[in-house]
């Protein structure tokens, strides 16, 4: 992890911890730690599908709105996939218990953002080639970065007003 990328999520865990008035709690971690190989696989599989649900917004804007694009729903794959990496119970008659792996999710973090310093660096360059899909780009994945965490501390957003609008741009 770059140390611009971790300032970054420590600065948002920062102010959602003020925000809520009390310290994050930090999910566990069930069984053995995940093999490199696993993590890094589904790393890559997120990886993939923050890619692929980027590329689908920009074709189809179905997520535009007039205030902007409403992020929740243009990575609702991505989400549902953190989700499952966070996911602390199952139904009873489930044939596996649930195995909650918060060490993925952190390293799916810190690709969001090291997204977030590359689109910055893009839009700081004089030969970005699209600067609005940049700034659209940068938006959507430093808002995303505020979903994920809200999920990986178990915060309702409701708790922390003002949070999400603190970090925007």
């Amino acid at each position: 992890m770059t140390d611009r990328a971790s300032t970054l999520i420590a600065g948002r865990r920062g102010r959602m911890s003020s925000a809520l008035g009390r310290p994050l709690t930090t999910p566990a971690r069930a069984g053995d730690p995940v093999s490199d190989e696993d993590r890094a696989h589904l790393v890559e599989s997120a990886a993939d599908l923050y890619w692929n649900e980027l590329e689908w917004e920009h074709l189809t804007g179905e997520e535009h709105t007039s205030d902007g694009k409403l992020t929740e729903l243009a990575f609702g794959g991505f989400l549902a996939f953190v989700r499952g990496l966070l996911l602390q119970q199952v139904m009873p008659d489930s044939l596996a218990p649930a195995e909650p792996r918060p060490e993925v999710v952190e390293d799916l973090l810190t690709f969001l953002a090291e997204q977030v310093i590359e689109l910055q660096g893009r839009l700081e360059s004089d030969d970005d080639e699209d600067p609005a899909r940049t700034k659209e780009e940068l938006n959507m994945t430093d808002s995303l970065i505020d979903i994920v965490l809200l999920s990986f501390h178990g915060v309702d957003p409701g708790d922390v007003e003002g949070f999400r609008e603190a970090t925007a741009r």
